[in-house]
């Protein structure tokens, strides 16, 4: 991965978790890393335990950045999710899977930001 692509990455979880905070959720881990991959945002929205994909781009050229969350992609955030209810201790209440994508413009600023709640 290029450092510019890193760098969109990052101001991409950055946009997403300034975005999260302002609709309420209360952010657990950023970035949280296990064996079985990276989650980019854990959150509550409510008693709802919340596990986030942030997906940038800054060009249509491979699709809307939601796209790029394929089945093996879903089935790899669900095992660091069970990775991490396990090593949390578990949560008592609703688990769901987002997606929040965010589109640059030419300018650099977001053209668009969608959160896609029981994206999978």
């Amino acid at each position: 991965m290029t450092l510019r692509r890193k760098a969109q990455g990052r101001k991409g979880e950055e946009e997403a978790a300034r975005y999260l905070a302002g609709q309420g959720y209360c952010l657990l881990e950023r970035n949280f890393r296990c064996p079985h991959g990276e989650m980019d945002i854990i959150a509550l929205d409510g008693r709802t335990l919340v596990f986030v994909e942030v997906r940038s781009r800054a060009t249509d050229n491979f699709g809307l950045p939601q796209e790029s969350v394929g089945r093996q992609k879903q089935a790899r955030l669900r095992r660091v999710a069970r990775y991490y209810l396990a090593a949390s201790g578990g949560h008592h209440g609703p688990v769901r899977f987002d997606v929040l994508a965010i589109k640059y413009g030419l300018n650099g600023r977001v053209e668009f930001l969608e959160h896609i709640k029981n994206a999978f």
